[in-house]
């Protein structure tokens, strides 16, 4: 059995361990009120936009469709990782990168596959046994949608230039503080919507012409899907860090009470073996 300072150095040291978690706990939760606040106004109009486009681009002609929507055998394939710059936050990150390899591996197995990375965590990982093309870390150090568009235009430079066939997003969708869903989402080309009776039947006067419309907005759009995937990131970030510093928090208590329990048991034997001690020599000095 420890002695009794490495049981009260142990009890010292978890209470530090609790004081830490808990205060990550509690900064996490007041970050993730903000940008929970920001995923969630922000949805509505982004997937409004998303399917206006993909209806639209469905009723285009193939010849005069959207360079975005151009359909090509898959040969060449960009996955943008989107992962966090710091850790402590359960699985948040490692079920990116487990999700990215397994495009790599599965999906896309045969085919060449490139990585853009967006956080520190990912790039680290990824970059070991992959073609890492771009890497940024700065993003999140003050995420506007002007920081996030510069690269999704490279990410479309790339595709309507053919550098690239498909271009995939992995990230954590946020759902609540204690849920994140990983996100493996096609960026580009569009997916266009399914045509029904219903819009391919539909009379609607456009001005300017249908595909001005389409290539005038789908930046935009495109834009938008991609800020949305940084936010949704970012708040299921502070969701899961939130989470795991409560668990920690929980468990370290739990581990500071047992070593109490087991602390105050040695403690109270020391004592009795010291008594049985002074008895024994006070019979032993009468007889």
């Amino acid at each position: 059995m420890a002695n009794l300072k490495e049981i009260r150095n142990r009890i010292a040291s978890v209470g530090s361990t609790m004081q830490i978690t808990s205060a990550m706990k509690m900064v996490s939760a007041a970050k993730l009120k903000k940008a929970q606040d920001a995923i969630t106004a922000m949805r509505p109009y982004s997937e409004k936009l998303t399917e206006l486009l993909q209806n639209l681009s469905a009723t285009l002609d193939g010849d005069s469709g959207s360079s975005f929507a151009a359909q090509r055998p898959v040969k060449k394939v960009l996955v943008v990782a989107i992962t966090s710059n710091r850790g402590l936050a359960g699985a948040f990150n490692s079920n990116i990168i487990k999700a990215s390899q397994a495009l790599l591996q599965d999906t896309y197995s045969g085919k060449q596959v490139d990585f853009v990375t967006i956080g520190k965590k990912g790039n680290d990982i990824l970059k070991k046994e992959n073609t890492i093309i771009h890497h940024n870390t700065e993003i999140f150090d003050e995420l506007t949608f002007e920081n996030s568009a510069a690269i999704s235009e490279s990410l479309m430079e790339r595709f309507t230039e053919g550098e690239y066939d498909k271009v995939v997003l992995v990230y954590n969708h946020f759902k609540n503080a204690a849920t994140q869903l990983v996100m493996t989402e096609q960026f580009l080309p569009i997916v266009p919507a399914e045509v029904t009776e219903a819009t391919s039947s539909a009379d609607y006067i456009f001005e300017p012409s249908k595909l001005e419309i389409v290539e005038g907005l789908i930046p935009k759009s495109l834009k938008t899907q991609f800020f949305k995937a940084l936010r949704d990131s970012v708040a299921s970030e502070h969701g899961a860090r939130m989470t795991a510093m409560h668990k920690a928090t929980d468990n370290a208590t739990e581990l500071r009470d047992q070593l109490k329990l087991q602390y105050n048991k040695a403690r109270q034997a020391a004592i009795t073996n010291e008594i049985l001690e002074i008895v024994g020599g006070a019979e032993a000095l009468a007889g």
